[in-house]
């Protein structure tokens, strides 16, 4: 019994780990990056005129 205690208070603390990089993230604005590589793929017929 003693074990799932340990599994629980470890999960919380992985938890709030990835609670804590989630905030940070988004209020480093990591997320903020409308022109990035996601968006980049749409606009491939600029990218092919520029290579020829």
């Amino acid at each position: 019994m003693s074990a799932l205690y340990i599994l629980i208070f470890a999960s919380i603390i992985v938890a709030a780990f990835f609670l804590f990089a989630f905030v940070w993230s988004v209020k480093s604005d990591q997320f903020e990056d409308k022109s990035g590589a996601a968006m980049r793929i749409l606009y491939d017929d600029e990218v092919n005129q520029n290579l020829n």
